[in-house]
């Protein structure tokens, strides 16, 4: 999978693995197809900082949620 491209399913890709791997509850809320397309270099960005990382501490993973959210389409 090239996570370079702006595609729906790398966004999907993304998302899901970011969700899967903070298994936090408020950010299940948060689907693929609520993100703007414009911001897939930011989510990739997030998606990369947190597929390196092993352990989040409860801030870090707040204000990963909170940037989340920004990027989503309102």
């Amino acid at each position: 999978m090239d996570l370079t491209k702006n595609t729906p399913e790398n966004v999907e890709f993304m998302v899901e693995a970011i969700k899967e791997k903070l298994r936090m509850m408020n950010i299940g809320a948060i689907k693929p197809s609520s993100f703007n397309s414009d911001m897939y270099e930011e989510l990739h960005d997030i998606y990369n900082m947190v597929m390196k990382k092993n352990n989040f501490s409860p801030n870090e993973m707040q204000a990963i949620a909170e940037e989340l959210g920004r990027l989503r389409n309102l």
